[in-house]
């Protein structure tokens, strides 16, 4: 076994309030013949992360967050191919997978129909052991699951890219995003600041829906046609029809009906962020126009190095605030707070 160091929460915790995360050394298996070592320099905080510290259950508890990983390999197993000693790679929130069902087939392996297995707080499909993420010193992961990183990106940049990177740039192709397309963009977070960029770098005419008017430059800068402040009922009403797609990022509670009624007819408006309460709506909404209202998340190894080779094409990477790994407790009470533009990412290396 490879003794590790990482930060852990040892018990659920409120930022703020009560435990933190705290150093913790534990053990990752050894590499079998397929598996790389990935010495990580980068980790992004992700509001999953948040959510996982702030609802650990007791029996998943040690936990060690984290599923934006950027580092180098330090090793690597007899069989290995594609990945050599000191090459430079990314790993996502996804590690494993059946790969023998359909969708795993399909190179879907998101939507595997026995469950993937998660960077953190999953089950590892070689030994049975818990999995524990990229707050950490090194992480074990099968090559399939591992994806070079892109040559000219800035690494911190890039990690939030494996996690709200790929959760933006599915639904963005699935949906047409490009020329003559208009897309609107509900949020401008860690999810919606990305999803912005890439909707602006495939060509679609983009709109930004924000509630504060505050933001209508910075989105501008980050690739917006339009700025509309949602909260201004004659604004809105003023976009009906105007959308192709529009994708919403927000992870707070939220009426989608102005949104829809934003959508040209057979429209889509997806659904990538997670509010803690369900959402609700009229069916006329939908039934009005033929509107489809879908959901997405994240995306198998194809379309992840697809969305890696599309950045670095474009030079995209996220807006990060990079800090120091023993700050991480101070980044998940900021990220609690919405202090934060756009993501912070962790330093894992900074004391080599």
């Amino acid at each position: 076994m490879r003794k590790v160091t990482g930060w852990a929460a040892h018990t659920p915790h409120t930022p703020g309030e009560g435990a933190a995360l705290a150093p913790w050394r534990f053990e990752r298996r050894e590499p079998g013949e397929r598996d790389v070592v990935v010495r990580i320099r980068y980790c992004g905080v992700c509001a999953t992360d948040l959510s996982a510290v702030r609802h650990g259950e007791a029996d998943g508890l040690p936990l060690v967050p984290g599923h934006e990983i950027v580092g180098e390999i330090s090793a690597v197993g007899a069989a290995v191919e594609r990945f050599a000693v000191g090459d430079r790679v990314a790993v996502g929130n996804i590690v494993d997978s059946c790969r023998t069902c359909a969708a795993c087939r399909a190179g879907r392996e998101n939507w595997c129909h026995e469950g993937v297995t998660l960077t953190y707080g999953g089950v590892d499909r070689v030994d049975g052991s818990r999995t524990q993420g990229g707050f950490s010193s090194e992480y074990v992961v099968d090559e399939r699951f591992t994806y070079p990183l892109p040559g000219g990106l800035d690494p911190a940049g890039v990690a939030p890219l494996m996690c709200a990177g790929i959760t933006t740039y599915v639904p963005l192709r699935r949906w047409g995003a490009g020329p003559g397309r208009t897309v609107g963009v509900v949020g401008m977070g860690g999810l919606g600041h990305i999803a912005l960029k890439l909707a602006h770098a495939m060509g679609a005419e983009t709109v930004q829906f924000t509630t504060s008017p505050d933001k209508a430059a910075e989105a501008r800068r980050l690739g917006a046609d339009d700025v509309v402040l949602s909260t201004d009922e004659a604004r809105m009403s003023a976009q009906q029809g105007r959308c192709d797609l529009i994708l919403d990022t927000v992870g707070a509670p939220h009426a989608l009906e102005p949104y829809l009624s934003a959508l040209a007819i057979d429209g889509t408006l997806c659904v990538v962020g997670i509010p803690e309460e369900d959402l609700r709506l009229s069916p006329f909404s939908l039934i009005v126009g033929a509107k489809n209202l879908a959901g997405a998340g994240s995306g198998g190894t194809g379309e992840t190095q697809e969305m890696l080779d599309f950045c670095a094409e474009h030079g995209i990477t996220a807006e990060t605030e990079v800090v120091p790994a023993d700050a991480v407790n101070t980044s998940l009470d900021r990220l609690a707070r919405n202090d934060v533009r756009y993501r912070f990412v962790l330093d894992l290396g900074a004391g080599d």
